[in-house]
């Protein structure tokens, strides 16, 4: 019988001992967190996990009495502490020595052979120094009973709570083990999380964390440990403390690392060993080409003697021990001046801060811009132009702008000030309240943002230009033939013929292409010009209601407020995009071009439909048809249909699994319609529906 199914026999036995039950829990709950975060190879899924847990949870809150040291369900976290207490280390955790450069390293290789008096090669164990925080954890018969900094290497802080909560730290350990005996590593919050972590916080205007290392230090001093179990933690050995001396040791530290695994301890997966001089410095070389493709951040490389009767011999001096040296890798971080701030304009328009910087080598590149986000960022870092400023550059990822030196402001440190103008085509900038970006309005005219506009105009939904793609398009602006979408136009058979890949007929296919599309109707236009959040339910919401370009262009926020679909946002968006005299400039360009559309008066609405002047919204899944079937029947009753709830909304249509717009509608005191009481609306004024 496998594991699974005896967990389920037991489970469904009313004879089952709770006691028992409760321990075969923990043994399975044990094995499955090992099997994920040591071994990698997880062999059931999350959801059975899941559910043994709430399982164990359940018995351990009736039975309190059964909760253990090394449940599982410690991992959540415990009651908050009001202060860390101390810890002395019976065996002291040493720091390392440096070596900056391949002469400092050959130099501590050539010390240990004098110090050896051996002038053989010396066998060395190699390991990624990881960036994060040093710690303890001791385990007493094979349970994780306490966990501590490293501290000033004498004294740490008490911090059990918080490494229970790691995923990959077992609360017990596995196999064959001493009475007693501390394991020592890192704890570091892999990339992938540390990224995660910083867009949350950032979407929640919430504090972000300079890089993982601080995010690792400061989730493992939270008092509260619910917290830190909400942080993305690893743990990773990097070697023992104090083993009772009940347990006989290998005789190397590369035997040692195989056992601490087999206790299931996560160690490196790069760790190696290392017979020479030249085999050393070709892993130290290795490891530092594909340093920024690991999941993880780290500053060097650790090398130690692999022979523990040598580390004996060589023993330690000061504050370090003579067998180690921790070769580092150049700098990610470093200080420099911030000389000057610009504002970039992406493709779609956003106006992006990139600070001008004096130049600094960081992690062996010279850099002198670095990013700046947004005005949100700037105003979070509170950095002005003249600050001394720490940038952070990590592999490919565009060098940072993280922390300002606050102590080194001069006197004539200058405020930051974001341009209201588009430093590209000079439009208005437009930022919409509870966006961080803000963005050029001149979409159509605007260089900067010339590629996306042109493609958006010409794809299918908008003018629908067949043959006209993405390649053909980089190759027109790029060759300077087109400069807006005007230009199309005015293309000719010789200039498109002689691009690449392109022969006269396709040519010639393209040009009758861009004829046609001259014909087009005003919804669709309207959706061409890539105007904001317009999609193409919205265009035509616009077309139908006002008819008449022109009308819209004058529009002012109220009247399109009026429309279906148009709220705040989006009609700010719509008079920002007019009142742009570059984008009305393109638009009359394209008219004599011989872009045209019928336009007529909007149809009136029936004063005496039923609906008359009435907005309604709809939510959620109906039970007696779909939402577009509902919004046909309430438009063929005279009412708006609308995509948002506003305080001009007259009823909410709420079907099942209605979410914020329920919400917001109860908020305003906007009358709600179930299902049921939709049907007897329709049924009321003779709607026939299946």
């Amino acid at each position: 019988m496998t594991e699974k199914n005896s967990l389920n026999t037991a489970a469904d036995s009313a004879a089952v001992d709770v006691s028992a039950r409760a321990q075969q829990l923990r043994d399975a709950l044990n094995l499955y967190n090992h099997q994920y975060y040591v071994l990698d190879n997880p062999t059931v899924p999350d959801a059975e996990y899941d559910r043994l847990l709430r399982e164990l949870q359940d018995i351990e809150g009736a039975r309190p009495e059964l909760k253990t040291p090394d449940s599982p369900t410690q991992k959540v976290g415990a009651t908050p502490l009001s202060a860390f207490d101390n810890v002395t280390h019976e065996m002291p955790m040493l720091s390392l020595d440096n070596a900056m450069n391949a002469t400092e390293f050959a130099d501590f290789y050539a010390r240990l052979q004098k110090q050896l008096n051996d002038t053989g090669d010396v066998e060395l164990v190699c390991e990624p120094k990881l960036d994060g925080a040093a710690v303890s954890l001791l385990y007493q018969d094979g349970v994780l009973i306490r966990a501590a900094t490293r501290g000033d290497g004498e004294t740490g802080e008490n911090i059990t709570d918080n490494v229970r909560t790691i995923n990959n730290v077992p609360l017990r350990l596995s196999g064959d083990y001493p009475q007693r005996v501390e394991i020592r590593g890192e704890v570091y919050m892999p990339l992938a999380g540390f990224e995660a972590y910083n867009q949350k916080a950032l979407a929640a205007g919430g504090k972000v964390f300079a890089n993982p290392r601080n995010a690792a230090a400061g989730s493992l001093r939270q008092l509260d440990s619910k917290i830190t179990a909400r942080r993305p933690l690893e743990f990773c050995s990097y070697g023992l403390g104090v083993v009772s001396d009940d347990f006989a040791l290998p005789a190397t530290l590369s035997d040692i690392f195989q056992q601490i695994h087999s206790w299931g301890i996560k160690i490196n997966p790069e760790l190696t060993v290392a017979g020479s001089l030249a085999e050393a410095q070709a892993f130290y070389a290795g490891l530092g080409d594909k340093r920024h493709s690991l999941p993880y951040e780290i500053d060097g490389t650790v090398f130690k003697v692999n022979n523990l009767a040598l580390q004996q011999r060589l023993g330690f001096v000061a504050r370090a021990p003579r067998w180690a040296i921790a070769y580092k890798f150049p700098a990610v971080e470093q200080m420099t001046e911030l000389e000057q701030v610009d504002f970039q304009v992406g493709r779609t328009g956003a106006i992006t801060p990139v600070a001008r910087l004096k130049p600094v080598k960081v992690a062996g590149v010279v850099v002198s811009n670095a990013t700046l986000h947004n005005a949100d960022e700037i105003a979070r870092l509170g950095v002005k132009i003249g600050d001394t400023v720490v940038i952070r550059r990590a592999g490919d990822v565009i060098p940072q702008l993280v922390s300002v030196v606050l102590d080194r402001r001069p006197d004539n440190a200058t405020d930051i000030v974001f341009p209201s103008r588009c430093p590209v085509c000079d439009s208005h900038i437009e930022r919409v309240e509870g966006e961080a970006v803000a963005r050029c309005t001149g979409g159509l005219i605007c260089s900067a943002q010339r590629k996306e506009a042109i493609k958006h105009f010409v794809s299918r939904k908008a003018l629908d230009v067949e043959g006209l793609g993405d390649k053909l398009i980089d190759q027109l602006v790029e060759q300077q033939l087109i400069d807006s979408v005007d230009d199309l136009f005015h293309l000719t058979l010789e200039q498109l013929a002689g691009l690449e890949r392109m022969a006269e007929k396709s040519a010639q296919n393209v040009l009758d292409a861009l004829q046609a599309s001259k014909k087009t109707t005003l919804a669709r236009f309207l959706y061409a010009l890539g105007i904001r959040e317009v999609g193409t339910v919205t265009a035509n919401n616009l077309a139908s209601h006002f008819g008449f370009l022109q009308r819209i262009m004058a529009a002012e926020k109220d009247a399109l407020l009026a429309v279906s679909d148009v709220g705040d946002i989006v009609a700010s968006h719509i008079v920002n995009f007019f009142a742009e005299p570059h984008n009305r400039d393109i638009i009359e360009q394209l008219q004599d071009a011989g872009v045209a559309w019928p336009e007529a008066e909007p149809q009136g609405q029936d004063d005496d439909a039923p609906l008359a002047g009435k907005t309604a919204v709809i939510t959620g899944t109906l039970a007696s048809m779909s939402r577009d079937q509902a919004k046909d029947y309430l438009q063929q009753l005279g009412a708006k249909v609308s995509g948002s709830v506003s305080k001009k909304t007259d009823f909410l249509v709420a079907g099942e699994k209605a979410g914020s717009k329920l919400t917001k509608a109860q908020q305003l005191e906007v009358e709600v319609l179930d299902n049921d009481a939709f049907m007897a609306l329709l049924d009321q004024h003779g709607i026939q529906h299946d």
